[in-house]
């Protein structure tokens, strides 16, 4: 059985060059013709040349193919002419080429295709560069070199650029290099490890770098959006695509008038104290980028307004007469559920559907456990740059801090902030920059009382707690002891990531002895005795 596979006839498209391939008729022999001296390479013979002719060139695509057929009678010379009138209009010679692309009766199975660049204007270049790129034109570009000598015997050479670019390990090597890189920009140089934290991390910096329309980041307080509103600002400015600043506003500072004249600034004498004229922020963030965070706090006057300036570029000042202009991109940052909010007629829904295109909601803490490690590494490196002097743990206060800050009983409610905090104190009361196990003792006591102040004390707290889970009538029929206990359990599952590490909190005493072989299934029996399941005990209390 014969399974060799048939040879792939060679088509090649090119154009007909106005000067590279015009030459007076008796010398046309003796320079370099770059679409003839194509058809001359012994190692790439054409089989069809699809040759394209701007309007006024026919005599001199004549003269190249009778040339073409009689240095190489196997190809088949067919012309096609260009409808396109301005052959530098971008617009209009990519809309020829793409239609006759779409036209095209390419077969892959019997043919390879070659798109020849080197002739033809920089803009028609451009043009089937990207039309090879998209695989509209399923080829590889050709380009022709000129011969060191010239001469009838010279033809020149040729180079085949193949725009599949995983084939240059070069090239991918530096992309990946460059992805790495705008990375570790976006998480300020952690190497974090929480894989649902990198993966959001690589679709935002793709985004970034793709696109200018609004990017609204979500998330709970201290999670880390004004720190990542400022690294994709640094992203995009050092890849060139800002010029401008980057102004930063957190918007539940803005009130009243202060807030109109704070954004879209003022003329003299708009209001009682306008001496002098003001700006305004989005006109200092012209060609930059705007980080409105907190913009649910926005009221409903100053929203309107930002629409407007979003969607028209244009906005009108205090006092003002006649509009400024203002190009920026807009970075918003929030903890509030605008969706409720627009419900509730607090927020305008055109301006969330226009700043909704890419949103991005970052995790807290407690839902990165994996990144507590190098996180910690990260804060001692920066307490000891903004110090000066150098802070470390022993491995038994490392151990025995990592495994609090990742425990169920850590929740974290002010993130990063919070985590900030701990490892500032720590690292300011260290004796000889040596945090011990005593000063993280004393510290995770601290961190206890300021998340659970209700702890310990009885009456009141735990009635509460227990009245929302089960309702006020029955709770004043649970017995003072049972109450207690139940809002305890109940403390412990509203910081809790799932029913297991709810089970391992509360039963870790027993779970050590091993007499519990079951946290959950304990946890979940004793839920159901007060018809709770661990999604009612978790809403927090």
């Amino acid at each position: 059985m014969n399974t060799k596979q048939p040879k792939l006839r060679t088509v090649v498209l090119g154009i007909v060059g106005r000067s590279l391939d015009m030459s007076p008729a008796h010398t046309r022999w003796d320079r370099w013709r770059p679409t003839v001296d194509l058809c001359r390479q012994e190692d790439l013979v054409v089989d069809q040349l699809e040759l394209f002719v701007h309007a006024g060139d026919e005599r001199l695509a004549a003269t190249l193919t009778d040339d073409i057929r009689s240095v190489s009678p196997e190809t088949d010379v067919r012309q096609h002419p260009i409808a396109a009138r301005d052959f530098w209009d971008f617009e209009e010679v990519f809309a020829t080429f793409h239609d006759f692309a779409r036209a095209y009766p390419f077969d892959t199975d019997r043919e390879q295709y070659y798109v020849h660049i080197t002739t033809g204007t920089h803009v028609e270049q451009i043009c089937l560069f990207l039309l090879c790129e998209s695989r509209h034109f399923p080829a590889r570009l050709v380009q022709m070199g000129p011969p060191r000598k010239n001469g009838p015997q010279s033809p020149g050479s040729f180079k085949v650029i193949d725009l599949d670019l995983s084939r240059y390990d070069r090239l991918a090597s530096r992309f990946r290099k460059e992805r790495r890189e705008a990375a570790s920009v976006l998480k300020g140089g952690i190497e974090t490890r929480n894989a649902a934290f990198n993966a959001l991390i690589a679709r935002i910096e793709h985004v970034a770098l793709a696109s200018k329309a609004p990017v609204l980041l979500t998330g709970p307080t201290g999670a880390g959006k004004s720190a990542l509103a400022r690294r994709l600002y640094e992203l995009r400015r050092a890849r060139r695509q800002v010029d401008g600043a980057l102004v930063e506003v957190n918007c539940a500072t803005l009130r009243g008038d202060a807030a109109m004249s704070t954004l879209f600034g003022h003329v003299k004498g708009a209001f009682t104290g306008a001496l002098q004229d003001r700006p305004g922020l989005l006109r200092a963030a012209d060609h930059g980028m705007l980080f409105l965070d907190e913009i649910g706090e926005l009221g409903l006057d100053e929203q309107a307004m930002l629409l407007r300036a979003l969607e028209e570029k244009t906005f009108l000042p205090l006092g003002a007469d006649s509009e400024v202009r203002s190009d920026f991109q807009l970075l918003a940052g929030t903890n509030r559920d605008l969706a409720s909010d627009v419900r509730a007629g607090r927020f305008r829904e055109d301006l969330l559907r226009r700043i909704d295109l890419w949103t991005f909601r970052l995790p807290g803490l407690r839902d990165r456990a994996e990144d507590v490690e190098p996180n910690l590494a990260w804060e001692l490196d920066q307490f000891s740059r903004l110090t000066g002097h150098a802070v470390t743990f022993s491995r038994e206060a490392r151990d025995a801090f990592v495994a609090f800050a990742t425990s169920p009983e850590a929740t974290w409610p002010g993130n990063f902030r919070d985590f900030n905090a701990a490892v500032v104190r720590m690292s300011t009361l260290a004796r000889g920059g040596r945090i011990d196990v005593a000063l993280v003792r004393e510290e995770i006591d601290r961190l206890r009382a300021a998340w659970d102040p209700q702890a310990g004390e009885p009456g009141g707290g735990d009635a509460e707690i227990v009245a929302h889970a089960v309702g006020a009538r029955r709770a004043d029929e649970i017995d003072l002891f049972d109450r207690a206990q139940l809002a305890e359990v109940l403390r412990v599952c509203s910081r809790s990531r799932s029913l297991s590490d709810a089970g391992r909190a509360l039963f870790a005493a027993s779970r050590a002895r091993k007499t519990s072989s079951n946290d959950a299934d304990r946890l979940r029996k004793y839920l159901a005795r007060w018809e709770l399941t661990f999604a009612d005990a978790a809403t927090p209390q």
